[in-house]
């Protein structure tokens, strides 16, 4: 009697799911592949890296380029005061390299080229421009009228050196404008001119070939200063004086 009704009992049962037991984990949902994110996060890896290769290879890509080592004055050619450096190759700036060094050397200078500058093709030409502001005059100097071994780029001034004895041999009204301006320049000991930069020395055996006796020397002067030292040079009553600053 006692087993029956066990089993009957047993027979009433509910049907609830069994819950787990301790340490027993759930069975988790099958996950989504996506295989298009895949392939999008492999191709934005691989263009990373190229772009990063890229870049190493450019910087790899390097010329050999004219540097300035010196003030280059208007009218100057580099001469000397240039080296070779390198630096990242970039189309769009027009340097000078430096197996284009000889024919840069036969070019002037623009205007003025500061110590550290690299050079651009821009900066030369076969003439110098005058800078705003500025004059260009031509002096006809004899020996004595200017210091031995003077160069372009020099910094010099210019004074005015009167003959009176010549000037009283000619008309008395020219003569003693002339011979006051001579002796104001001597006396009072002031410049025409105390900051004109030498732009073109001829050599010596160009200078044979014009005049066994005179040095032509092209100035550059503050426009201002121009119209004096022009009628002092056109009476030959000019001499120059390498003053600080060379």
């Amino acid at each position: 009697m006692k087993i029956q009704e066990r089993t009957g009992a047993g027979n009433n049962r509910s049907s609830a799911p069994v819950q787990p037991t301790m340490g027993e984990r759930l069975p988790s949902p099958p996950r989504e592949r996506k295989p298009a994110l895949a392939a999008l996060a492999v191709l934005l890896i691989l263009v990373g890296a190229l772009g990063a290769t890229m870049l190493v290879l450019r910087a790899g890509e390097r010329v050999e380029v004219v540097k300035v080592t010196g003030d280059i004055q208007a009218g100057e050619s580099v001469g000397d005061k240039v080296k070779a450096v390198l630096v990242a190759d970039d189309a769009g700036i027009n340097y000078v390299k430096w197996t284009q060094i000889k024919t840069l050397k036969k070019l002037k200078a623009k205007s003025t080229i500061y110590a550290g500058t690299l050079v651009i093709g821009q900066m030369f030409g076969t003439e110098a421009s005058v800078p705003d502001g500025k004059a260009v005059v031509g002096l006809s100097l004899k020996e004595g009228q200017y210091p031995e071994g003077i160069e372009v780029g020099d910094l010099v001034a210019a004074y005015q050196v009167g003959n009176n004895t010549s000037a009283n041999s000619g008309d008395k009204t020219d003569s003693g404008s002339t011979g006051s301006a001579g002796s104001s320049g001597s006396a009072g000991g002031a410049p025409i001119v105390d900051d004109a930069r030498v732009t073109k020395v001829p050599d010596d055996s160009a200078d044979s070939t014009i005049s066994s006796t005179n040095k032509r020397v092209t100035v550059t002067v503050d426009e201002s200063d121009a119209a004096a030292l022009a009628r002092a040079a056109a009476a030959n009553e000019v001499a120059l004086v390498k003053v600080p600053g060379n």
